[in-house]
């Protein structure tokens, strides 16, 4: 029997995607989100378990170094392509399937570890590219090291504890399967399969790597002044569930945070500057174009069901994760009120009510609305005031309260409705101050609690370089 043709049809017929997302490019993950749902493929969060690598979004050099290890990290039989704007995604993924079924991928299943490692740098050229690609997608920074701090993360509490019966208020575990089998983590269970995206390089001084690369803990004095050891572990920037991008680096000691450092976000070429997706209402309202009221609120909302899908995901509950995401989607399609109303007022409430969510997010990431507007942080994060609980609380409340407006005919003024992370300002957009407020947060707070503190604030690294912010920063 030919096992390897098996394997290589099995997996051409039915792909698992690795999706890494660049900044500028949400449009492209919407779409190809929306398109893996419809064709029933399996959605990866590790390299490791997946056989299609997308790329979403602009070329981003920078990031190159990071996706190169994604894919070095991916086992044969393996694909990748790349689609650069949200119109490309199925011709990629078309492309893609194709490539899995290649003589070309057959022949490095098939090779020896040796033949086979070297391709997995990168240098085959039939799997690097697809139809119009001059070269293999690329990303470049640091990162990479979406690695083994993930796991858990939503599991168990910042203190450790774990959820006396893992149900719900609704008899509906957190960490249960979608109703349908799949969805965007299908049965990887939310956050804890992240842990393949490794990569080990720039953490800093002091730091020593055993062989292959693997870091070694430093040491450095504690906050009681006692000498222990330190780890330097980069998240991002293509950890699943995470905004795109956005590279956090730690120093742990223990499983606390002592030090955090962000990355500035990587930046397209000047002629492929993309803009902010979920702002481009108020970036056309600002311009002078007229916008209804309507459209802005229902990407509003959209926004927060997207970020609710990647707490609720991060915190272990893909069934609701994935119907954040549908409702998301059916928002942005431009589906009725009527439809979608009912639907949406059944996921607020049960989301809402949840008390082993709340019980697992609470006391963690901790901000007053006083502290958080002295940071220049507004919209939702300002207004609940609070931790995780509060913050997942108040996207809730803002979906609710924009029900009733979604067909709304009147010109939108941007002085007046905020954009999703807060009002809306070229010079200084909204996820700016979200970010600049993440050291804050997760210094002192133990490694279990740092992606949930993340998937809270849900900064959008696209407001950073889209064509506004841009043109601002250049003067």
């Amino acid at each position: 029997m030919d096992l390897t043709g098996l394997t290589l049809r099995v997996a051409a017929a039915r792909p698992h995607v690795l999706l890494a997302a660049v900044p500028g490019g949400a449009a492209v993950r919407l779409a190809a989100e929306r398109l893996l749902r419809a064709r029933d493929w399996p959605q990866a969060s590790t390299p490791a378990q997946a056989d299609l690598l997308l790329v979403a979004g602009p070329d981003l050099p920078e990031l190159r170094t990071p996706l190169e290890r994604l894919w070095r990290d991916m086992p044969a039989p393996r694909a990748r392509v790349h689609a650069r704007t949200a119109d490309e995604v199925e011709a990629a993924l078309n492309a893609g399937r194709a490539l899995l079924g290649s003589p070309a991928v057959r022949h490095e299943s098939a090779a020896p570890p040796a033949e086979a490692g070297g391709h997995r740098d990168g240098e085959h050229g039939a799997q690097e590219r697809h139809e119009g690609d001059e070269q293999a997608p690329g990303l470049d920074g640091d990162g990479g090291g979406e690695g083994e701090a993930g796991q858990g993360t939503g599991a168990e509490h910042g203190d450790g504890r774990q959820a006396p019966d893992g149900q719900d208020a609704d008899g509906q575990a957190p960490d249960g399967h979608a109703p349908d089998g799949h969805g965007d983590h299908g049965d990887h269970g939310g956050h804890g399969g992240h842990d393949g995206h490794s990569g080990h390089d720039g953490h800093g001084g002091g730091q020593t790597e055993m062989p292959g690369g693997l870091p070694m803990a430093g040491q450095g004095a504690d906050r009681d002044g006692l000498t222990l050891d330190q780890l330097h572990l980069p998240l991002g920037p293509f950890l699943a569930d995470w905004p795109a991008g956005l590279t956090v680096r730690l120093v742990l000691q223990g499983d606390v945070v002592q030090r955090v450092d962000v990355d500035e976000p990587a930046r397209p070429f000047d002629d492929a500057a993309a803009e902010a997706f979920w702002v481009q209402p108020w970036l056309r309202a600002a311009s002078g174009e007229p916008v209804p009221v309507g459209e802005a609120v229902r990407r509003r909302a959209a926004a927060h069901l997207d970020s609710l899908g990647r707490l609720l995901a991060v915190s272990g509950w893909p069934a609701e994760a994935v119907r954040a995401r549908r409702l998301r989607d059916d928002l942005l399609s431009g589906a009725p009120r009527a439809a979608v109303a009912p639907r949406l007022e059944r996921f607020t409430r049960r989301v809402g009510r949840s008390r082993t969510l709340a019980w697992l997010t609470r006391g963690i990431g901790v901000v007053t609305a006083q502290k958080a507007r002295e940071a220049g942080v507004g919209g939702p994060a300002a207004r609940a005031g609070g931790d995780v609980t509060s913050r997942y609380r108040q996207w809730l409340a803002d979906i609710r309260h924009d029900l009733p407006r979604l067909e709304d005919p009147a010109p939108l003024d941007v002085a007046v409705e905020d954009s999703p992370r807060g009002p809306w300002s070229a010079e200084h957009p909204p996820s700016a101050a979200l970010i600049a407020l993440l050291p804050r947060l997760l210094e002192g707070a133990e490694l279990a609690a740092a992606r949930l503190v993340v998937a809270s604030l849900d900064p959008d690294p696209d407001e950073l370089v889209s064509r506004g912010a841009v043109e601002v920063a250049r003067g």
